[in-house]
């Protein structure tokens, strides 16, 4: 199971089981759209437990996060267990190596 997702008073919260790769960061980020056009939240948090995401898995970040802002929808990203991390264009590209 690539990721899993539930909505919580308006919020829609993802979490990706695995470090993506380039064989499924397209498939992340095209069901994560399409839970954002089936849910239309009013906020969307993304998930990325474990070690240090890969590129892979930030590209698929970067896409989520251009998407949520077209749509003028809050983005978050919570990597590991507790731990909130700032996302920025500027630094998900970097991290993506865009």
């Amino acid at each position: 199971m690539l990721l899993t997702h539930h909505i919580d008073v308006g919020t829609l919260r993802v979490t990706l089981h695995q470090g993506l790769d380039v064989t499924n960061r397209a498939a992340a980020a095209l069901l994560i759209q399409a839970l954002v056009d089936a849910h239309r939240p009013q906020a969307v948090v993304l998930d990325v437990p474990g070690g240090p995401p890969s590129a892979a898995t930030m590209s698929a970040v970067a896409r989520a996060k251009r998407m949520c802002d077209s749509l003028s929808i809050p983005f978050t990203l919570v990597h590991g267990p507790t731990e909130r991390v700032p996302v920025s264009h500027k630094r998900l590209a970097a991290a993506a190596g865009e």
